[in-house]
């Protein structure tokens, strides 16, 4: 029991090189990233946007038939 308190402390105090170790493979592993060019980041940015638009209509269509649907059948219950 008596060596928890002291592993604490030298976790507290070793953290700032754990931290600066840390930032460094942060580092190493971001240069090793290979980033879109642009051409290719407005070209999946189009997609995504014509995409969104798409469903958005897709989905309206089915909720405006939906509501026409469940109208006409509140209507025929009497409600």
């Amino acid at each position: 029991m008596a060596s928890a308190p002291s592993s604490k402390i030298s976790k507290i105090l070793s953290f700032p090189s754990r931290a600066k170790q840390f930032l460094r493979e942060v580092r190493a592993e971001l240069k090793r990233v290979t980033w879109p060019t642009k051409k290719e980041v407005v070209g999946t940015t189009i997609v995504v946007i014509i995409m969104v638009a798409f469903f958005s209509i897709y989905l309206y269509i089915w909720d405006v038939i939906f509501a026409w649907i469940i109208e006409g059948i509140r209507r025929a219950v009497g409600g």
